[in-house]
């Protein structure tokens, strides 16, 4: 079976507004039925913080909902009037077998903005081929549950994106971590996480200005939907600005190169002018790496990208360590919309 052939160009559903109600979706993991405290918290701050009222769905706390049911859900959401914006509480492993599921014909007549990352990919991408803008980033339970508060830059680019439009520009932040807490501690809840200098964005290639539309996403879940044959023609997104990062399973770098590399060989690496890279996280509950460990993982994963684009894509523009993958803060980038890096000034700015 050939792959299918991506849709239209993407354009922008209507934004949300405070006061509005947005959906609360679990399209992979149902983790609101496991750590329902952390849940409640991210919840809160959801209606705190951004002033928008949750609207759950039957399977958002649900720990064994099938594929078809969550589909269900998830166009539900979409096709409810009285909702502006979908959410994600969280990802997963799973969300490839819930696509297939949906009811495109649904979604494009209910565009809305969806947030969501790391298995969400699967549902990022489909909406880039479905002609509609969606966010890479924003998490109900990760980073509105976060411990101790919200990250003010998480919470200010997840506001922006969210509510705002035109042009904005990503920074750099001072701190970061990736040292998530153990949800099984109730006393997590209350505190925050440690957090570590930040090393400035780390640029490659030549200096030039590029500009195109953003997509990627989780490296893994793409790999994943290169091998189900859900990516279409390399040609559809020459041009694109290609956004990739790791996730807590700290693949290590020899899977990175070689996901790159079957990309090359695809014809896709080549078509992308500029690769923008997330900050690794190189740490997790089940592997918790010394400091020097962290740094000899994150290089790696750099040199097998570089390696990878060095032999694909010569002339692409290369930026690691942003804040757009499972790091903490995280910076949310619209998926399928504008982007433009500005190698020469060393400046990065998304359309919302």
């Amino acid at each position: 079976m050939s792959a299918p052939s991506p849709g239209p160009t993407p354009h922008y559903p209507p934004k949300p507004r405070p006061g509005d109600r947005v959906a609360v979706v679990s399209p992979s993991a149902g983790l609101p039925g496991l750590f329902p405290e952390v849940y409640e918290l991210g919840l809160r701050r959801l209606r705190a913080e951004f002033d928008l009222v949750p609207v759950e769905y039957p399977t958002t706390r649900a720990t064994d909902a099938g594929p078809r049911d969550r589909a269900r859900d998830l166009t539900a959401a979409f096709a409810d009037p009285s909702v502006t914006a979908v959410l994600a509480t969280i990802g997963g492993e799973d969300q490839i077998t819930v696509v297939p599921h949906l009811d495109d014909a649904v979604l494009r007549a209910n565009p809305k903005p969806f947030f969501g990352y790391s298995d969400n990919t699967n549902l990022l991408a489909h909406l880039f081929d479905l002609g509609i803008v969606a966010y890479h980033g924003g998490s109900v339970m990760v980073h509105l549950g976060r411990g101790g508060a919200a990250h003010p830059v998480t919470v200010s680019s997840l506001r922006t994106a969210l509510f705002g439009t035109g042009w904005h520009e990503l920074t750099e932040v001072a701190e970061y971590t990736d040292e998530s807490g153990d949800w099984r501690d109730p006393a997590g809840l209350d505190r925050a996480p440690t957090m570590f200098p930040a090393s400035g964005w780390s640029w490659y290639g030549p200096e030039r200005l590029v500009e195109g539309r953003i997509w990627g996403g989780n490296l893994e879940v793409l790999s994943w939907l290169l091998r189900a044959g859900r990516i279409g023609p390399s040609g559809a997104y020459a041009g694109c600005v290609l956004v990739v990062e790791t996730s807590e399973e700290l693949p290590p770098d020899v899977e990175v190169y070689r996901i790159l590399r079957d990309m090359g060989e695809r014809g896709l690496l080549g078509g992308f002018p500029a690769v923008l890279v997330g900050r690794a996280k190189a740490w997790d509950l089940a592997r918790r790496h010394t400091p020097a460990e962290k740094r000899e993982y994150a290089d790696a994963q750099r040199a097998a990208v570089r390696r990878a684009c060095a032999e694909y894509a010569p002339d692409a523009v290369l930026v690691f360590d942003l804040e757009i993958g499972h790091t903490d803060p995280q910076l949310i980038v619209p998926y399928g919309g504008e982007a433009r890096v500005d190698a020469a000034a060393r400046r990065i700015s998304v359309r919302y």
